[in-house]
């Protein structure tokens, strides 16, 4: 019974977004880089209030932080004290 009320707002959502796809998934990146940007000012030396509360996500965070600092113009990680996993 629920699984043709899941598809249909599946397809009610792929409609709705059809039109907004570009600007949905372009908002969607500058989130992602925002978070990961706050997840990782620490390393930066910008002051972050919500410090203690990102630490406990930078383990979750790591295997994407290669995709982000590649995406964000950065051959390498832009910390010389906190490698890459893949740099």
């Amino acid at each position: 019974m629920i699984e043709p009320i899941k598809h249909f707002l599946s397809l009610l959502d792929q409609y709705y977004a059809l039109g907004y796809k570009r600007v949905i998934q372009k908002e969607h990146d500058e989130i992602e880089n925002f978070f990961m940007l706050m997840a990782f000012s620490e390393l930066m030396g910008i002051s972050n209030p919500y410090e203690f509360y990102m630490l406990e996500l930078i383990p979750d965070l790591m295997p994407r932080f290669h995709q982000w600092h590649t995406k964000c113009g950065f051959e390498k990680s832009p910390f010389d004290y906190f490698p890459c996993s893949c740099c």
